[in-house]
């Protein structure tokens, strides 16, 4: 397993980050890995690249403004993500957290830990770049 954390200085409120980030049928609208998203129900969705791709969430936990907590599982990774808000005046900080175990890799300890981190950092930055896009 390897965790990985990012934060960022979002340019909105917390309302309006919170907004975006808690509501998965909108994805498909601002992050440029998704075409489209079904939800299971409430605490499900999974999200489909444009490649077909797909990446189950179940959502753990909601706090409004604070927290949202998610399990992550794709065909190559099983992990947990943690998105911290807070407050700084006009713009929000957020505090990413994501750990993922690798499902297909070699028991190779070295090679399976780049590619959790990896994928871990390629994920988070994305998500990131997209979210400051989409409140600006």
């Amino acid at each position: 397993m390897t965790t990985y954390n990012m934060k960022a200085d979002i340019r909105a409120g917390i309302h309006k980050v919170w907004e975006i980030v808690s509501a998965a049928e909108g994805y498909p609208a601002w992050r440029s890995d998704v075409e489209k998203t079904v939800t299971a129900h409430e605490k499900q969705f999974t999200t489909y690249t444009k490649d077909g791709y797909s990446t189950v969430f179940t959502v753990t936990a909601a706090e409004p403004c604070r927290r949202w907590e998610a399990d992550v599982e794709t065909s190559h990774v099983k992990g947990h993500w943690t998105v911290e808000f807070t407050s700084k005046g006009s713009d929000t900080e957020i505090d990413f957290t994501g750990y993922v175990t690798a499902k297909r890799l070699s028991a190779r300890p070295v090679g399976k830990s780049v590619f959790e981190k990896t994928y871990l950092q390629k994920e988070m930055a994305r998500f990131v770049a997209d979210l400051e896009n989409a409140v600006g």
